[in-house]
């Protein structure tokens, strides 16, 4: 089946509707609310990212070792030190090495100076919200599903998540030659070796899911990972001014460039990222089977990643108290659909938030230059995230065999 590009002209009863992946549910709802943008958006459920497609097309026929050594090289030297680059190769790195006018690097490390001081708080804003809350598009969640770890490996995977926010959010860290930017083009490579995998496998279901790891579910994912998190942190006391939470975004817009976002999706205001939440939010299925088990997979993780029956009782002792919080980021109605339980813990958020808030308050008075509650908060972010990596560094590899045996 062939999908359109993009949609031409605005939206109008009169058109002939366009074909989009059965996943794209609610239109005519989404439509009166944001008109002829539903169906220009919802012709990137089925764009990948054609320039890192090409460059990984074009070594195809190398081994897994070379190809990583290569981009490797391309990432720490610079595309002019490899002359053996293919085309497609030296046209990603090009546009990696463009640095959009828009860029503002003072901005950029204001924004992640803003997330690294939330500290604990915003490891369970990721973990316990944004992940989950991924893990929800019936579609979305697929690519992980073929991987075959639902339930494995999930410690692993939240380490991961966690160093590569942090080294995003680091100061410097979007420079080019820094560890955030290098991390961020090395997922959108780990990203197109996934999307060549299950694009080859006759399990995937195009015409309901549209392209693996598709510009839409990518858009998904930034705001999850800003404009979604901001609003979070509040909810557990940790409030942005209005200045962090722009520069937050800003942060987020040109790792979304550099993880090759398609960039007129990328949200310029909390204003263009709350109309473009409502729009996905709107035009999803709701949360089937899959997202449940990925769901309980991470909130029990710590359960299932116990190792004596001492450590498995301890975790066990904390998993109602972590679906309470993930309740109270998500919200009931993702909740419920998820499966959570119910529970008693939720009225203590409130009364936790207001205390948070009030200690905040008075760290940033304290301190030299008041950057006590910054510090506290990046040396957690540092300690936690090398302990959970447990000596292994994150690699962001692009996998050989993604397709499981027993995927759907």
């Amino acid at each position: 089946m062939r999908f359109p590009r993009g949609a031409a002209g605005p939206y109008a009863p009169s058109h002939p509707p366009m074909k989009f992946p059965s996943r794209y549910v609610r239109l005519e709802a989404a439509r009166r609310r944001h008109g002829d943008r539903v169906d220009r958006f919802g012709a990137f459920l089925t764009v990948g990212d054609a320039a890192a497609d090409a460059a990984l097309d074009a070594l195809a026929d190398r081994p897994r070792p070379e190809r990583e050594a290569l981009f490797d090289r391309c990432l720490t030297s610079g595309i002019g030190s490899v002359p053996d680059a293919p085309d497609a190769v030296r046209a990603l790195f090009a546009s990696l090495d463009h640095v959009p006018y828009w860029v503002d690097h003072g901005r950029l490390d204001r924004g992640g100076r803003a997330f690294l001081e939330s500290g604990v708080l915003g490891g369970i804003v990721l973990g316990a919200g944004s992940l989950v809350a991924g893990y929800c598009s019936p579609a979305g969640n697929k690519p992980l599903v073929f991987s075959g770890r639902l339930a494995s490996d999930v410690p692993r995977r939240l380490a991961e998540t966690s160093r590569f926010v942090e080294v995003v959010s680091a100061a410097g860290g979007m420079r080019r030659d820094a560890e955030g930017f290098r991390a961020c083009v090395k997922v959108r490579l780990m990203h197109a070796s996934i999307r060549r995998a299950l694009l080859r496998s006759p399990k995937w279901r195009l015409d309901d899911w549209g392209v693996p790891i598709n510009q839409c579910d990518s858009c998904g994912t930034l705001l999850l990972f800003s404009h979604i998190v901001h609003g979070w942190l509040a909810r557990l006391g940790h409030v942005m001014t209005t200045q962090e939470r722009d520069d937050f975004l800003h942060l987020w817009r040109y790792a979304g460039y550099v993880l090759g976002v398609e960039e007129e999706l990328l949200c310029a205001t909390h204003e263009e990222a709350a109309a473009q939440w409502d729009l996905l939010s709107t035009t999803q299925n709701p949360p089937d089977d899959d997202a449940r088990s990925l769901a309980r997979a991470l909130i029990e993780s710590g359960r299932l990643a116990a190792r004596t029956s001492e450590q498995e009782d301890a975790a066990r002792k904390r998993i109602p108290f972590a679906y309470a919080l993930s309740r109270y980021l998500i919200g009931d109605a993702y909740a419920d659909a998820l499966g959570y339980p119910k529970s008693r813990w939720g009225y203590a958020f409130p009364v936790a938030r207001e205390l948070h808030a009030a200690g905040l308050g008075r760290l940033r008075t304290l301190g030299p230059a008041g950057n006590l509650a910054f510090e506290f908060g990046r040396r957690h972010w540092s300690q936690v995230t090398r302990a959970a990596l447990k000596g292994v560094p994150a690699a962001f590899s692009m996998p050989e065999d993604f397709v499981h045996p027993h995927a759907p």
